[in-house]
């Protein structure tokens, strides 16, 4: 589909008045801003959170503020386009202290660029015995291999990155036959996969997001293991009521922290409880959190940047 991107450069007082204008004269509600302070603003903790990890990708190429606007390929658009130019010239003459003020139109074909990422995701061993594959590519199994078929969609998680794959190796350490897994932000339902081909014999998984939750349901489907995983949207903390011999949870340091305490009521005696996601720098605190409820780490599993803890309740 061709649509067209129109990004306005301004400043920071710019900003709000041109969002007022747009929605106010055009009727033009659907808009996004980007902010160059945004970054800064989360590594300073200035509104009282930060994030484990910010990729380098996000941060700003410049230091202007932009209101951006996406437009279809249409009469109708072209028309709506030519309106916000004439509205953000009218302001570039009354107005000296709003920054630039400069319209940029930029035309895009999704289609030429929405599957290109799958040029880069081809077959990997991730563990001693599985093997993730994506959809579309084929692949033949060596002995004791096991083939984890995947097609992310629309949801986090091709099964490469160093969180899921120690989270993986954890669980093909410590799982048994027959296990039951709960898997705790089941993304695009890789854990849970990798749980039903290691022998689980009943796997949870659930999300907060709905659309993961779909494209779990769709892999799991994939992989042929409908049977065994059970797929639902739903919040550890509100209502749960599974019993697992494995909880895994590859999330963020600071999530993994808030629900360990809720993971201990969820896990049989002598269940191993697996926490992925975890920045090096945050190894410590999340250490800290899993003896105050009770945890003793039994294994941890670094790689890279990132780590994966295997514990059990003492």
């Amino acid at each position: 589909m061709i649509y067209n991107e129109v990004k306005i450069y301004t400043n920071a007082f710019g900003v709000e008045i041109l969002t007022a204008r747009l929605m106010n004269d055009l009727d033009i509600t659907a808009l996004s801003v980007e902010d160059p302070d945004e970054i800064a603003n989360i590594e300073n903790k200035t509104f009282g959170y930060e994030w484990d990890y910010i990729d380098e990708k996000a941060y700003p190429e410049d230091d202007e503020h932009k209101v951006i606007i996406y437009f279809d390929d249409s009469e109708e658009s072209a028309d709506m386009i030519a309106k916000v130019r004439e509205l953000v010239e009218e302001l570039k003459k009354g107005e000296s202290f709003l920054g630039r003020l400069h319209v940029e139109v930029k035309s895009e074909d999704d289609s030429l660029w929405a599957d290109r990422w799958k040029e880069y995701f081809r077959p990997a061993k991730v563990t001693e015995k599985i093997v993730i594959k994506p959809s579309w590519e084929e692949y033949e199994a060596a002995d004791g291999e096991l083939i984890l078929e995947i097609d992310p969609g629309r949801a986090f998680g091709t099964g490469t990155h160093e969180t899921t794959s120690g989270c993986l190796e954890l669980m093909e350490k410590y799982m048994k036959e027959g296990d039951r897994v709960l898997d705790v932000g089941c993304g695009s339902g890789i854990l849970s996969i990798g749980a039903a081909l290691l022998g689980s014999s009943c796997v949870y998984a659930i999300d907060i997001d709905p659309v993961a939750v779909e494209v779990t349901k769709e892999n799991v489907a994939l992989n042929g293991f409908s049977d065994i995983v059970r797929t639902e949207e739903g919040d550890l903390t509100k209502g749960v009521d599974f019993k697992a011999d494995i909880v895994a949870a590859n999330l963020m340091a600071d999530l993994v922290k808030v629900l360990t305490k809720d993971v201990a009521v969820h896990l049989e005696k002598d269940g191993v409880y697996i926490s992925s996601g975890i920045l090096l720098e945050k190894e410590d605190d999340v250490k800290q959190t899993l003896d105050e409820c009770g945890f003793k780490v039994i294994d941890v599993i670094r790689k890279g940047e990132w780590c994966a803890i295997a514990a059990v309740l003492e």
